[in-house]
């Protein structure tokens, strides 16, 4: 996809989307004063002052976003190369003149090159091969989020025309937001960036920044090449987040708040319980989990945190549901399940692990889990190439493969909550209602306590297998029935955990040993959103709405993800909007990558 450098329309459309914010002015602002009002805005996002410089590939990447850019890799290697080590802020003002936004008009000329229909959409599986195979390679995540967008995919093909429409409209809205924040700072608009001033005495639009003979060098001699690609790391922005355009928010990825997991000094001493769970992605894209109920007998100091579980894998080849962000979720129960109090969430973190510290009183509280999902997707490219789960050894006995084994080793896993090694008829239960929608009542568990081996009235890991193997066998080999479990499990055909994510939850208490139950398995949206949303309007920061007074938008950020709540309070109508997670206003730049086509 061609992509060049700039318009004089791309210009007027940042111009107009300023206008509002530019009519107090006391004189019309000339071109050159809008594009150096950008340049201060989006340099203030990221810094604290203009004498702050750029010291990485993903700063600048984020002062280019803020500016209305959606650079793409080769963009960025272009003006940090190596030998770079820092750029300032005339430096940026040069490269935002050089990368000018790309017009609605471009964008529709690059996608109708790949429109073999001339129908304004693009086959699903066509954009996949493009943007996996050729120019800037896409992940399958960064590819599964594009089509994952409702306004612009339906029926397997991604229409570019409403994309194309989305992209410049959001552009100029982060442009807009961007500058807007300059405005209502007084003491931002009074700094002085290098060689400019807000406000001259007498203006000069003919004034331009000095370059410094070092960026000269660097954009006009030096020539693109994937040495030292960072690109995992100046994508991490993007890939932390599910991509939405419905509210007009920008935020930067990284936070200043401190999020650091540290354990309690004196956490050896402390009583601990511990109970696994899963996340599942269902057909429609909904996320299901355990659910649990803790009791604290005494008031204690509580240490919680969820992580995801590591289950045996291949060496050297890390499970992609570790990356899967987790939290947890603690309510108090108030008289009965449906009045629930909020009074903890996991915002602090270590790694992959997310945790809370602080003191609970006693009583009864319900943990949910949650997850943006943003990792937990469904696959693009199914496997065509079946595992074989089944075997006949020279006399006909059926005996299950070592990798099906291996398979229902790690099942076994993730559905003994407790973790002592056994399978419970509770237990058992939560598995039986995940793959076959039934429950097993204490008849039938009588039988398989008689037929299959089991301890302490629990089935044992080959009680399990044996069960499994029971079930071919009365298949006569035929493995269509395993073949469901496996994918209620979140398994494909290659035998890889890709739509699921099993968790651990430790419990840790300082005067007494908490106590915890999973109860349930579902979406529990209402009471999920419920708690997400308290703890956004809690902790999150909250500005008005351009235009709206009585619409609040409060933002809480955190370092895997961005929770916006809108709330109108408007007397009409004082219930708050469904929870948008994970929203940033950045429209994935990556397709634009086409260009190497």
């Amino acid at each position: 996809m061609a992509i060049s450098p700039g318009r004089d329309a791309a210009f007027s459309c940042q111009k107009s989307a300023l206008s509002e914010s530019l009519r107090t002015k006391k004189f019309p602002l000339t071109e050159e004063e809008i594009f150096y009002m950008n340049c201060r805005a989006a340099y203030l996002t990221v810094f604290k002052s203009s004498l702050e410089n750029i010291i990485s590939k993903e700063q600048l990447y984020l002062a280019l976003q803020h500016a209305g850019r959606n650079p793409s890799q080769k963009t960025i290697n272009k003006y940090w190369t190596p030998q770079t080590a820092k750029l300032n802020f005339d430096d940026f003002c040069i490269i935002l003149r050089k990368e000018k936004p790309t017009s609605k008009a471009e964008l529709l000329k690059s996608f109708k090159q790949l429109d073999v229909n001339d129908d304004g959409c693009i086959l699903h599986a066509d954009l996949y091969k493009l943007l996996t195979k050729r120019g800037e390679k896409m992940t399958r995540e960064e590819v599964h989020a594009v089509t994952s967008l409702a306004d612009v995919n339906a029926d397997g093909k991604f229409d570019y025309i409403k994309f194309c429409k989305l992209y410049v409209t959001t552009n100029e809205q982060c442009l807009k937001t961007t500058v807007e924040k300059l405005e209502v700072d007084s003491k931002l608009r009074r700094q002085q960036f290098g060689n400019h001033i807000e406000e001259p005495p007498e203006r000069d639009p003919s004034s331009v920044p000095k370059p410094s003979p070092r960026i000269i060098r660097k954009t006009e001699q030096e020539t693109f090449s994937n040495k030292g690609d960072t690109r995992s790391s100046s994508l991490a922005t993007i890939r932390k987040f599910k991509t939405s355009i419905s509210f007009t928010i920008t935020m930067g990825a990284n936070s200043n708040r401190n999020s650091k997991l540290t354990e309690p000094n004196s956490i050896k001493e402390w009583q601990c319980v511990q109970s696994k769970g899963c996340f599942f992605l269902e057909e429609d894209g909904e996320i299901i989990s355990h659910q649990y109920r803790m009791q604290i007998a005494q008031r204690s100091m509580v240490y919680l945190t969820i992580k995801p579980l590591n289950l045996s894998q291949v060496e050297g080849k890390p499970s992609p549901w570790l990356s899967i962000d987790t939290a947890l979720y603690i309510l108090k129960e108030n008289e009965s399940q449906a009045n629930l109090q909020l009074m903890c969430f996991t915002e602090l973190r270590n790694r992959e692990v997310f945790g809370w510290t602080g003191e609970l009183g006693p009583g009864i509280y319900w943990l949910i889990p949650s997850t943006t999902g943003c990792r937990l997707r469904k696959e693009i490219k199914p496997v065509t190439e079946e595992a074989q789960l089944v075997y006949r050894d020279e006399t006909g006995e059926l005996f299950l493969t070592k990798e099906f084994r291996l398979t229902l080793s790690d099942i076994f896993e993730i559905i003994d909550l407790d973790g002592n090694g056994l399978l419970s008829l509770e237990e058992y239960n939560f598995f039986e209602l995940r793959t076959s929608g039934e429950k097993c009542d204490e008849d039938a568990w009588a039988v398989c306590r008689d037929n299959f081996d089991t301890k302490k009235n629990e089935l044992t890991r080959q009680g399990f297998m044996d069960l499994n193997l029971m079930e071919a066998n009365d298949r006569e080999g035929d493995p269509r029935d395993l073949w469901v479990t496996l994918h209620s499990m979140g398994y494909n055909k290659a035998l890889e955990l890709t739509e699921a994510c099993p968790f651990v939850i430790d419990i840790y208490a300082d005067k007494c040993k908490p106590r915890i139950k999973p109860v349930h398995m579902e979406a529990c949206s209402g009471q999920l959103e419920k708690a997400i949303c308290k703890s956004v309007l809690n902790k999150g920061d909250a500005r008005v709405m351009d235009g709206y007074e009585n619409i609040i938008v409060h933002t809480y950020k955190r370092d895997t993800w961005i929770t916006s709540v809108i709330e109108n309070k408007n007397p009409a109508n004082t219930s708050f909007t469904r929870l948008t997670k994970c929203f940033v206003i950045i429209i994935l730049f990556v397709l634009l990558k086409t260009s190497n086509l």
